[in-house]
């Protein structure tokens, strides 16, 4: 569970909940079913429309992936692709032999390229691929929320409008003392749509985005060591080698 994500949305209710208690005790106010069927209902309809229904259905597990922490650090992936490096050194018996205790799939297929024999350049181009499409895939689920963050409160400003037509075709009716209410009741939706896409959809792109620079650097750095394990490099030049994909406080050096 990524305890950053869960915190962050809870400190922005927070914040909202009390914002609002200083200024009036009545919570009930800023509830609407309505509302929020204007809002919600009209985003998923923009999302439907904009992007195919394969990636609309796959809404849910990428928002749980949101959710989900990561406990993957680039240090200790130099450390086990060093490791490999020197078992490579000994010879293709003993790779084949350490290749399944490899917990990446990725840096994993990339030594069985090794083993089976491919030339560098083959590697290089189907590890590459890989990457090219693996971002693509993300950045379409970033894109889903941003335009999702996007059309939340223009949706917002659709139910306001609706609102403001219900309030003054009675407005003859009830004269100025609906005015008021009328008006709140109208600006609720615009309250919703600001809400999701400030508090939930655009950080949720973001977030996606930060993990698809992570991983592109992680397949990156494992795309490397596989080129210096085919080469048969030496531990200590790939070490410093990698060492250029992870901050200099984290780097190593073999003894």
């Amino acid at each position: 569970m990524d305890i950053a994500t869960i915190v962050g949305i809870l400190l922005g209710i927070g914040s909202i909940l009390g914002g609002i208690l200083l200024m009036t005790p009545d919570l009930g106010m800023f509830g609407s079913v309505s509302s929020f069927a204007i809002v919600f209902g009209g985003m998923i309809a923009s999302v439907s429309v904009a992007f195919p229904l394969q990636e609309v259905m796959k809404l849910g597990a990428a928002m749980g992936a949101v959710f989900k922490g990561s406990k993957e650090k680039l240090g200790d992936e130099v450390d086990g692709a060093v490791e490999v490096s020197e078992t490579a050194r000994k010879g293709v018996a003993d790779l084949e032999s350490k290749v399944s205790s490899i917990d990446n799939p990725f840096f994993r297929d990339g030594v069985q390229m090794v083993i089976d024999g491919m030339a560098v350049e083959e590697v290089t181009d189907i590890l590459t691929t890989r990457i090219d499409y693996r971002e693509s895939r993300e950045r379409t689920q970033a894109d889903l929320f941003k335009n999702m963050g996007v059309m939340s409160p223009a949706w917002g400003m659709i139910g306001t409008l609706i609102g403001l037509v219900v309030m003054l075709s009675g407005f003859g009716e009830g004269g100025t003392d609906t005015l008021g209410a009328g008006m709140s009741a109208a600006l609720i939706t615009t309250f919703y749509g600001a809400v999701f896409a400030n508090l939930f959809f655009l950080p949720m792109s973001a977030k996606i985005l930060t993990r698809v620079a992570f991983h592109s650097t992680q397949q990156s750095l494992y795309l490397e060591a596989v080129r210096l394990i085919h080469q048969k490099k030496h531990p200590i030049i790939v070490r410093e080698k990698l060492n250029s994909y992870i901050p200099p406080k984290e780097w190593k050096r073999e003894e």
